[in-house]
């Protein structure tokens, strides 16, 4: 009796190995193809290899890693209007599953699926942003040539990772355009010159009549409009920090 039972499993067991091989589409399918390949439904080892799942090798045997973006995958040449700037060819590895899945999950864990990163790019793929992404047109984003990691990083565009008022609080008086400020793409670098009294002759005199004597990095004792920096044990301290500042006189570039 025991071998009667044991080889009934056996026997069910080889049919459904043999139903998996003639009807996977059937039998282990996750759910519907996206779209794009819907024509390959029932054709499940046009991407899958037997045992070891979907491979790399499959997809670039039809989407030529060169000409994704360029081309369909029947070589013609892609057109649309709405069509995603080509950037695959700048990918430091092929590895299409990385962010691919022709399996849309479910709803319900939809989150989980795989998203693109940056850090699959060349180093200087990664920091050419507008080869992908259309430069904003705002107030703050007047300035073709600024670098955009200055403000944003690369895993979401908000919150800014840039906050000002760290290095200089933007009162009424200086919520300027931030070219004003900052005459280079690398918004890391900025000039307070050319703002009514500052002028680096009028800059120059006050600071080495106090005896001080690298005056270029402003930001490193003025923080804010209203104070000025303090001398506290042998060093100054920057206006409007935790130790606080004297207040600014109108005098003071006079």
């Amino acid at each position: 009796m025991r071998r009667i039972i044991l080889a009934i499993v056996a026997a069910n067991v080889l049919v459904l190995v043999a139903l998996s091989f003639l009807w996977p589409e059937m039998m282990v399918s996750p759910g519907p193809l996206t779209p794009a390949h819907a024509e390959l439904t029932t054709d499940c080892f046009a991407c899958h290899t037997p045992l070891l799942g979907a491979r790399v090798a499959k997809c670039t045997s039809c989407h030529k890693p060169e000409e994704i973006g360029l081309k369909t995958s029947k070589g013609a040449p892609i057109t649309r209007a709405d069509a995603l700037p080509p950037f695959h060819q700048s990918l430091l590895q092929q590895d299409c599953l990385a962010c691919h899945s022709d399996h849309p999950p479910p709803r319900l864990t939809q989150s989980s699926q795989a998203r693109f990163a940056h850090a699959l790019l060349a180093p200087e793929s990664a920091k050419n942003c507008v080869g992908c992404h259309t430069a904003p047109v705002d107030r703050n984003h007047t300035d073709p040539r600024a670098q955009c990691s200055g403000c944003h990083g690369q895993d979401a565009w908000k919150p800014a990772t840039l906050d000002h008022s760290r290095y200089f609080v933007l009162d009424r008086d200086h919520n300027v355009a931030c070219s004003t400020c900052h005459t280079e793409p690398d918004y890391k670098v900025y000039t307070c010159y050319g703002c009514h009294e500052h002028t680096p002759a009028k800059i120059r005199r006050e600071h080495e009549s106090e005896g001080i004597r690298e005056y270029e990095n402003c930001v490193a004792c003025h923080r804010n409009a209203r104070d000025e920096p303090r001398f506290i044990g042998g060093q100054w301290v920057p206006g409007g920090g935790a130790s606080g500042g004297r207040e600014r006189r109108d005098d003071d570039d006079d």
